[in-house]
């Protein structure tokens, strides 16, 4: 039983570890969502001759008329973003390299209490993890001992902050989903997405998330079998003493009863005759068993 409580241990911490990793990374990291934003082309320079608006004439003089003859898309610019929790990025179009502008700020006024809902959410999601790991560690160590009771109380204590920390980091993924999405509609123009999607970010937090709940599965279960043949154990156990000492007891009152016969059997076991003289017949010449039968019948 040993072993076995020892290799769900060790799974458990695995995958609360992954569940560890997968969370920090997402939460630090800004490719929650992806795509790209449709941004006016910028007018051409000498230094920029490309992806621009050329106009041909001299835009000094404000007598002059300036038309663009691109039309429909052609007029802008699709640059790659990702956002994050705490940020959100896009390409550069005036420079290399990209720009950086808080996500906090970006959300609508009315979404960004719930936006710092889904923060906390998430930080306690990742402290509730520590907690669990240190737990199940612990719990680890006390499998290769014979301290039952505290493995068991250390197991359950891990189950439990498994299993919120799994809850709470489901809450914090879901809220920061609708955050974005209220923001890509109500959000700033110049930011607003021409197309997006989910990207690794995303898929770490939730693969954080079944990572978590399988953790705290495993371990529920191990506390179950645990107990369960901690129980088996010990009821066969007192069934065996239980069935020891019935044989005992039943040894002895044989014996007990066998004794008793035999004194019997000697003292009254002397046949009268008419002349008043008693013959002392010896118990070894006499069969017990029509014994016992004789008296069983006098019995009833």
């Amino acid at each position: 039983m040993k072993t076995t409580r020892k290799c769900r241990a060790l799974l458990s911490v695995s995958m609360n570890l992954l569940a560890l990793f997968f969370s920090i990374t997402a939460f630090i990291t800004t490719y929650w969502c992806v795509g790209t934003q449709r941004v006016p082309k910028p007018k051409c320079t000498k230094l920029r001759t490309h992806n621009c608006i050329d106009y041909g004439v001299n835009e000094t003089d404000p007598k002059v008329v300036v038309y663009s003859w691109e039309t429909g898309d052609d007029r802008f610019l699709f640059r790659q973003f990702h956002t994050g929790i705490w940020f959100s990025c896009a390409e550069n179009i005036h420079d290399e390299g990209e720009k950086c502008r808080s996500f906090i700020d970006l959300a609508p006024a009315s979404e960004r209490g719930v936006l710092w809902l889904s923060v906390v959410s998430e930080m306690l999601y990742i402290v509730l993890l520590i907690v669990g790991f240190s737990l199940m560690c612990l719990e680890l160590v006390h499998s290769s001992t014979s301290n039952m009771i505290d493995g068991l109380k250390l197991n359950a204590f891990a189950a439990i902050f498994t299993v919120l920390s799994g809850l709470l980091g489901m809450v914090a993924h879901m809220m920061y989903t609708q955050v974005f999405q209220v923001t890509v509609t109500l959000g700033p123009a110049d930011w607003r997405p021409y197309n997006w999607d989910y990207g690794w970010s995303f898929c770490m937090a939730w693969a954080s998330f079944t990572c978590c709940m399988g953790a705290s599965v495993t371990t529920l279960n191990s506390y179950t079998k645990t107990v369960i043949e901690f129980r088996h154990k010990r009821k066969t156990f007192v069934q065996s003493i239980r069935k020891e000492q019935a044989r005992e007891a039943l040894g002895y009152y044989r014996d007990h009863s066998l004794h008793s016969i035999c004194q019997t059997v000697e003292v009254y076991t002397q046949t009268p005759y008419s002349s008043g003289i008693r013959t002392h017949i010896p118990a070894s010449s006499l069969d017990l068993s029509e014994v016992s039968e004789t008296l069983g019948e006098d019995q009833c």
